[in-house]
């Protein structure tokens, strides 16, 4: 029996949710454009249009329907999404504004395979079968593509009667310009901001639809902006804005008005609405189906709020008085929200064949279910609020979000080490961010601030002090550079970051290593938000993995002087790391008195010890010490950090997973000494660590273990518990959570090469018939590796689906190919 291209998904990372799943909430919205989330009940959440989170917020009077009449027969209209779920307990019921009372299906499923999205409904009312495809467009290497500010919602309906039958699907936006406000009773606020807004139909060429705008705001304001709801079809059914009357008109006069005969009337209003009032406008599609005969009913949904405070929070203004504001990229592309949805619409089928050749591409993979899961339910990270992309072409991110805000500024370079996502998918956008760190946030003597201020005008403070720089932020950004050079192979680039990159290795030698002997033993601020002192595992693997990049890059550039200090102090280190903290089956942290100050983790054994050594692993850097001791540093992180039942764990800090959840705590100390205060997260479980951990077993030889972790931390992802497509730590979207992306590199054994013009796989366990995705920053594919069967000799081959990757030469299987 051959399988479908959704089977094969299905057992390779596609998940499916039931409509109880209340947090399986797939984000739609491009890179820098913020989202709208598609619910598994088939609603639209979580509107962060807006350049704000706004986690928990819906629009009122917004949804889709259907009506179907078939003929000789009764209409049947209901809400295009399933049942709401109990309890049902809110102090004076469902507002009206939320449609609550209107009918709606029985039952619907949401499949998720990010970047695209289902959504089957089912009910035996109806003598149709209704399908809802939704997505943005994203493909790899082509940001602009993938930061459109909108998303595709494509309706498929099929006729399962034995007659004709009309079909009728509307939806309806309300205009949120200027923005909302309720009062006690749930009722839209009498004071909002919002005012004066327009809602208008529009045909342009083929595309018609609605264009909801405001005449209060001028174009530079924060809230000066519109939306647009689109479509291509031509049969069809407007109503610019629902009835302006009292208490709950407005529902009842349109839910009636629909079902009556399916067209809606249009009433008439040529004024804008009334200062702190908005309309509701519904756009309907009209077809009639044959007997078993299936039509789509394309719309698209497009944003356009192009200003956005030109900094971290609102707190600049106090800082740079005038240019409190700056434009989204998508801004310089697009004029409004109609020309952003048109473009959409009409590039709709070649965006369409390229997302979803990149969406088969991972998920028609040989990889593990949990591991495809692993890496597209954090892609959302880089097209969520967590991430912005400005008109001056700059890509930066908090660490992730609160609710309603930004949390954690500065694009942080030790959080943001552990992602590798954007850096595989969008290499142009992740060489802006080096080129922030060093080539603004470095100064003269070599310190990098490890949260990017002074772009904005502003130094980053720790306390009532300068902040300190970061061990771990500043050499994993050493680290980085090389990444996106051998990714790249833009020589350009390396040469123009390495008199800072130099002066950031010169800075740390001196400022860390108090006694030069390639060991950092000075006060070090790290990624929990304290400092170590002494020498330790997390930085002193981070400088070793610094220092092995510097000398490479070195010798990329013909810099001979740098390139012998770099590998002597490299030398130097590995020797005496291993001496000073190699406790015969693991690293730790060497204090006399490990309680001399506080938050220490003395003889704990520390996830996060081989993160240089994960690092390097994935840029090609290769081991920075014997093999033997990190085989054995990685299996103690596992044996005693990895817990398969958390029900006795003690944690008296934050809880992201509990009870008969399994995962891995930061740190342990399964020879005693911890200390009186251990540092601040040592019993949490942060999944951008749990994913870096598998990595690094995998490569070092330990696969089972590192798929148990990537198992356990998906497992809690079920959506129920937690939504699939976003991994919180310190915020929503967490970027840390991005490690994931490594958990391909190290599977494929994928080594990359583009400034000698060269890649190579070495999968792990490749099954008989092997296929998988690739991506550096000249191209992306698909790898296909397959064992013959009478000489059980390999042979492979590469597909590229996007970019130019002409003269590459890709070595496998012990041959080699030029592309």
């Amino acid at each position: 029996m051959i399988e479908t291209k959704e089977q094969v998904r299905a057992g390779r990372g596609q998940r499916t949710y039931s409509g109880d799943a209340r947090e399986a909430l797939f984000p739609l919205g491009g890179i820098g454009t913020g989202n709208i989330s598609l619910g598994s009940r088939g609603e639209l959440r979580d509107w962060e249009i807006f350049n704000q989170p706004a986690k928990g917020t819906y629009m009122p009077n917004t949804f889709f329907a259907i009506r179907v009449e078939q003929e000789g027969g009764q209409p049947v209209a209901k809400v295009l999404e399933s049942k709401l779920l109990p309890p049902h307990a809110l102090s004076h019921g469902y507002h009206p504004l939320t449609g609550a009372g209107l009918p709606r299906f029985e039952e619907s499923e949401l499949i998720g395979t990010y970047p695209m999205a289902r959504v089957v409904f089912r009910d035996a009312e109806l003598p149709v079968q209704v399908e809802l495809e939704a997505f943005t467009p994203m493909m790899p290497l082509d940001p602009e593509n993938s930061g459109i500010p909108g998303a595709s919602l494509t309706y498929r309906v099929t006729n399962t009667g034995d007659r004709p039958a009309e079909v009728v699907i509307a939806g309806s936006l309300i205009n949120p310009v200027g923005g909302l406000k309720y009062d006690k009773f749930g009722n839209l606020h009498h004071a909002m901001p919002c005012g004066r807004n327009i809602n208008a139909f529009r045909q342009v060429a083929d595309i018609s639809g609605l264009y909801f705008s405001s005449e209060k705001w001028a174009p530079g304001d924060l809230d000066f902006g519109n939306l647009s709801l689109l479509t291509t079809a031509s049969g069809l059914t407007v109503k610019r804005a629902w009835l302006r009357g009292a208490w709950y008109d407005f529902l009842q006069e349109f839910w009636d008005d629909f079902v009556a005969d399916g067209r809606l009337t249009d009433l008439g209003y040529e004024t804008p609405s009334e200062e702190h009032r908005t309309d509701t406008g519904s756009l309907g599609i009209v077809e009639t189906l044959q007997p078993g005969e299936t039509k789509s009913f394309p719309f698209v949904l497009s944003w356009f709020f192009p200003n956005r405070l030109n900094g971290w929070s609102d707190d600049i203004k106090d800082v740079r008085p005038g240019h409190e504001t700056i434009r989204n990229h998508y801004a310089t592309r697009f004029a409004d929200s109609w020309e952003a949805g048109a473009y959409l619409l009409r590039g709709l089928e070649g965006l369409r064949e390229r997302t979803s050749a990149f969406r088969d591409a991972l998920f028609d993979s040989s990889l593990p279910a949990e591991v495809v899961d692993a890496m597209a339910g954090n892609m959302p990270v880089l097209r969520s609020t967590t991430c912005f992309w400005l008109e001056n072409g700059k890509f930066l991110g908090y660490e992730g979000t609160f609710d309603d805000g930004g949390s954690c500024d500065g694009s942080c370079t030790h959080v943001w080490n552990y992602e590798q996502t954007l850096a595989f998918l969008y290499p142009t956008l992740e060489r802006t961010m080096r080129r922030v760190e060093f080539l603004e946030e470095v100064d003269a003597a070599g310190k990098m601030a490890f949260r990017a201020m002074r772009m904005f005008g502003c130094e980053w403070r720790w306390g009532e002090s300068a902040g300190p720089a970061a061990a771990d932020g500043q050499l994993g950004s050493v680290m980085r550079v090389f990444r996106e050079w051998k990714l790249s192979g833009d020589g350009d680039f390396l040469r123009e970051l390495w008199p800072n990159v130099k002066l950031a290795l010169d800075f740390a030698l001196p400022h860390w290593d108090l006694d030069g002997d390639g060991v950092m033993e000075g006060e070090q601020h790290n990624t929990y938000d304290i400092e170590f002192y002494g020498p330790n595992p997390l930085t002193g693997f981070m400088l070793l993995g610094a220092l092995k990049a510097g000398e490479a890059m070195a010798v990329g550039l013909g810099d001979a002087e740098a390139a012998e200090r770099y590998g002597s102090a490299w030398s130097r280190g590995s020797k005496r790391l291993g001496e000073l903290t190699w406790n015969g089956e693991y690293f730790v942290q060497v204090l006399d008195d490990v309680n001399a100050y506080k938050y220490q983790h003395g003889i704990g054994c520390l996830s996060d010890q081989l993160l240089g050594q994960q690092l390097a692993h994935l840029y090609g850097l290769g081991h920075l010490m014997e093999e033997d001791r990190l085989k054995s540093a990685i299996q103690a992180v596992f044996r005693y950090n990895y817990k398969s039942d958390l029900n006795d764990h003690v944690n008296c800090q934050r809880v992201y997973a509990l009870h008969d959840e399994q995962g891995l705590v930061l740190c342990s100390w399964p020879n005693g000494g911890r200390p009186k205060l251990p540092f601040v997260y040592s019993d949490e479980i942060w999944t951008g660590i749990e994913y870096q951990v598998a990595t690094n077993l995998i490569y070092e030889g330990f696969v089972d273990e590192g798929l148990t972790i990537v198992k356990a931390v998906r497992d809690r992802q079920d959506g129920y518990r937690r939504n699939p497509w976003n991994e919180v730590e310190c915020g929503h979207h967490y970027a840390r959570s991005m490690s994931s992306w490594g958990l391909l590199i190290a599977l494929t054994g994928f080594r990359f090469d583009m400034a000698a013009g060269s890649m190579s796989f070495e999968p792990v366990r490749p099954a008989d018939d092997y296929r998988t995705f690739w991506s550096t920053g000249r191209g992306w594919g698909v790898y296909r590796q397959a064992k013959d069967p009478a000489t059980g000799e390999w042979s492979f081959g590469v597909d590229v689906l996007g970019g130019d990757m002409s003269g590459v030469v890709v070595h496998a299987c012990g041959q080699a190919i030029r592309l």
